[in-house]
């Protein structure tokens, strides 16, 4: 039996599992501690991976070679491209999984993966010595070493979970609560708060008058998430299903209000704004006559759908009731409740941007320990923290994403410079290169990266290669090829598009909003054969990249212009032990802040909220610059 490692990874969500994956993979030896290997990458709330800004961060940990956009692919039970209507920095990939397939597929992944070990247990203790972790112990007596440890564990650090005025210890239902690490790690000197989250009622689906609903089918396109062309959905492809609540529902929602946890003061912790429970939104747009819900299938073959939009404390008997107002469910019998969960978080500008923690070395934290709540934001953390994890054991150089390169860079840098007021939820709007961070490329960015560190494989690389080396032959071909007005009007006409009077260069046509290169592709004969080159089972994903690259080349230039100027910024470093106290010229909030963050940069140093231009100024000239 081996007690000893190089990494421990201690708790078995999306953060804890693509932590372990990463560091085994990078070759060190690596134990994954979970309270149930059945609940292995457990979908704790929605059975969906992706949607707005999530989608792209799932297509990054896929480019640097992490495994969450395989698994989703392949357990997927409906894909849909969101934000269509929008330009491609909008578009974001979204599939509803199958619950149980997908904890199955990651569980044989991690079983079967060389150098991970998994044990099954309830960490609850860190061997702390001379400012270094050197281990965990367990609640069951055992005890590991390592060289470096990574806490992901979710929502279980002192978990409380709300049913009306019924509290219940717990992680999630019916997993126990975690104690005494917070404890452990706040006498270590880290500040802990607490947060929120909901889930909402499982619906029978015998007794859903499904007539009642409207169908949303999902695309029956080539997308994924998964940039390895023999990576496919395999399950039959579900429907979701949309309804509505009415006056009716809030009126027994607002009947059960002095027995809520949210508005008795049973919960004092903070919520999520952007997934607001029922009784919040009747509460806060108490003008709204009704709400759009989705009944969203639990797999492929289950009879379990999940309630999207209606999360809830309420008590179980109000939230049933407010169940029959709505006539498609009016029989409806329920599998579980929905309830609200608390449970500890650790302040994130306690962190370095490799996920380390300032106070104790060789200690990682991912995921909604740091004030972040989604799977994919969990994930996008569990990878780099795993991978710094093993970068620190080898001795190699830190791995760390910037803002123009990636999503998870973006999270990243938010968390550590500006902390969390609320559960940290990744929007595109976050980003300001977002242009550059499109999910149709993040493979052009990332790839290289992951490869580099050993992550991403010589297959991922090449075809990254090939994709690239096709998509510019592509563009150079559209640049080249002159189009006369009679091969091309009768089409420009029909799409409501100004005719042609002299000829022009393919690019130009492509430019046009009107029109698309697959369309162009059906009505040119030279530009068919030249696409008829491109490999057949990546010539969609080609031909979508380049003509992005075309229509959109502008603004692209115009991004990239503005991320030279960031990185002027990111090049110039700050000593670690700085002391900023002594810069009088500083503002107060400044000397505060900048002491309470220690940035590593001037650009870290200026994303602080309350650090002023004029701040920037004063360090540029201590940095002489």
């Amino acid at each position: 039996m081996k007690f000893d490692y190089d990494v421990i990874v201690v708790g078995a969500g999306h953060a804890g599992c693509e932590a372990a994956a990463a560091a085994a993979r990078l070759g060190v030896s690596t134990l994954l501690i979970t309270l149930d290997m059945h609940n292995i990458a457990q979908m704790s709330c929605n059975p969906a991976v992706g949607g707005i800004a999530k989608g792209q961060i799932v297509r990054e940990i896929d480019a640097l070679g992490g495994m969450m956009g395989i698994v989703a692919d392949r357990t997927a039970i409906q894909f849909r491209m969101l934000n269509r209507s929008k330009g491609p920095a909008m578009w974001s990939p979204r599939v509803q999984s199958d619950r149980t397939k997908y904890s199955q597929l990651w569980r044989e992944i991690l079983e079967n993966t060389p150098g991970l070990n998994i044990w099954q247990g309830n960490a609850n203790e860190l061997i702390v010595e001379d400012g270094a972790v050197k281990g965990v112990r367990t609640v069951e007596g055992a005890e590991f070493r390592a060289k470096a440890v990574v806490l992901t564990n979710g929502t279980f650090l002192n978990g409380l979970m709300h049913i009306g005025r019924t509290m219940i210890e717990g992680g999630r239902t019916a997993e126990p609560a975690v104690h005494g690490l917070t404890e452990q790690l706040c006498r270590l000197g880290f500040r802990s708060d607490r947060m929120k989250t909901g889930t909402p009622v499982r619906i029978d689906g015998r007794s859903v008058k499904w007539e009642l609903t409207a169908p949303q089918a999902g695309d029956d396109d080539g997308h994924k998430f998964s940039f390895l062309p023999d990576v496919k959905r395999e399950l039959e492809q579900r429907d979701c299903y949309i309804i509505y609540t009415s006056e009716a529902t809030h009126d027994v929602l607002r009947s059960g209000l002095d027995d809520s946890p949210l508005y008795n003061g049973q919960i004092q912790s903070i919520g999520p704004r952007y997934c607001p429970s029922i009784e919040t939104k009747i509460v806060t747009f108490a003008d709204k006559t009704e709400h759009q819900l989705f009944l969203e299938p639990e797999g492929e073959t289950t009879q379990e759908f999940y309630l999207n939009g209606f999360s809830s404390s309420l008590p179980m008997k109000v939230q049933i009731e407010a169940l029959h107002t709505i006539p498609a469910l009016a029989d409806v019998q329920i599998y579980r409740p929905g309830y609200a969960i608390e449970y500890d978080f650790f302040d994130p500008t306690q962190l370095k941007h490799t996920l380390e923690t300032r106070l104790v070395q060789n200690l990682y934290f991912a995921g909604q320990i740091n004030g972040t709540t989604g799977y994919e934001e969990a994930a996008g953390q569990g990878l780099v923290a795993g991978v710094n994890a093993a970068l620190r054991v080898q001795g190699k150089d830190e791995f760390v994403l910037g803002r123009d390169e990636a999503y998870i860079g973006v999270l990243i840098d938010d968390l550590v410079n500006k902390g969390v007021d609320e559960p940290y939820r990744m929007f595109t709007s976050r980003a300001e290169y977002r242009i550059l961070l499109r999910q149709d490329d993040a493979d052009m960015r990332l790839t290289p990266r992951g490869y580099e560190i050993g992550l991403a494989t010589q297959e991922r690389f090449d075809l990254m290669a090939e994709k690239r080396e096709w998509h510019d032959r592509l563009i150079d071909f559209a640049r080249n090829l002159s189009v006369r007005p009679a091969e091309v009007n009768p089409l420009l006409e029909e799409q409501g598009s100004s005719p042609l009077t002299q000829g022009v260069k393919l690019v130009d046509l492509i430019a046009r909003p009107q029109l698309s290169l697959p369309l162009l592709v059906m009505n040119l004969d030279a530009v068919k054969e030249f696409v008829e080159t491109i490999p057949a089972g990546r010539r969609d994903e080609i031909i979508e990249a380049a003509e992005i690259l075309i229509k959109y080349r502008g603004y692209i230039e115009r991004e990239r212009a503005n991320v030279d100027k960031l990185h002027r910024l990111e090049e110039v470093r700050i000593p670690e032990r700085f002391d900023y106290e002594s810069v009088k010229a500083l503002s107060t909030e400044a000397r505060q802040k900048l002491t309470r963050h220690r940035p590593a940069t001037i650009g870290q140093a200026s994303r602080i909220p309350g650090i002023s231009p004029s701040d920037v100024s004063i360090l540029l000239l201590l940095m002489n610059r």
